[in-house]
């Protein structure tokens, strides 16, 4: 082993800690991510915002980095754009076609950061996929920490890795889940997740494209 004395020091990068770190943040990756994306589409904020629902305020708070977006106000982004989700956190997602596969290394996915869930997305590299994986830590300990139950097209799944669960959706009575216990159910109806325990839960969270359309 080399003596640490003699080690050289770290070669700078030339930018400021606070620059390094940020670079290093998927949400402050996300900004400019979108912004390019809109651009690329040839849209204005207006016009994103009458296709997302989302006030192009909202939007532009997104775009400079100063508020997180919630993962349903991504799927809208998503939607409004007519992109994959995978693409707004992963510009070189390549299109899923047959034969394709993609793998994912414990704990290098794309992580992503609310005020009520940690995300790692899973499999970014593949756009286009009809299920969108997903590791998910439940910060939030009690419905009150969502400013509504969120919603969104598609069907969801949820296994419990680790930790207690609640899961809240607007027709149900609320229901626990503990480790190996799983949930399906339909997006559109509220849902929300909470940590029942002391310590954040975590979860694979799998969501789907769309979801059942009744006759």
């Amino acid at each position: 082993m080399r003596n640490a004395a003699i080690l050289a020091k770290p070669r700078s990068s030339g930018k400021p800690a606070s620059a390094r770190a940020a670079a290093k943040d998927p949400r402050q990756q996300l900004g400019p991510a979108l912004r390019q994306l809109r651009r690329a589409a040839n849209l204005t904020l207006q016009e994103l915002s009458d296709r997302t629902g989302l006030a192009s305020s909202t939007l532009s708070k997104i775009e400079n980095n100063l508020i997180s977006p919630t993962y349903d106000s991504i799927l809208k982004l998503a939607d409004g754009l007519e992109i994959d989700v995978a693409q707004l956190f992963d510009p070189k997602s390549i299109q899923m076609s047959l034969g394709r596969r993609s793998v994912t290394r414990d704990g290098r996915g794309a992580s992503y950061k609310t005020d009520q869930y940690d995300y790692e997305m899973l499999c970014t590299d593949l756009s286009q996929k009809k299920f969108f994986p997903i590791v998910a830590t439940i910060k939030a300990h009690a419905v009150a920490d969502f400013p509504e139950l969120p919603k969104h097209a598609g069907e969801e799944f949820i296994y419990v890795l680790s930790g207690q669960v609640e899961i809240h959706t607007e027709h149900y009575e609320p229901v626990s889940l503990v480790p190996g216990d799983c949930i399906y159910f339909d997006g559109s109806m509220g849902h929300a997740c909470v940590s029942a325990g002391t310590h954040p839960a975590r979860i694979l969270w799998v969501t789907s494209e769309s979801g059942f359309e009744p006759n």
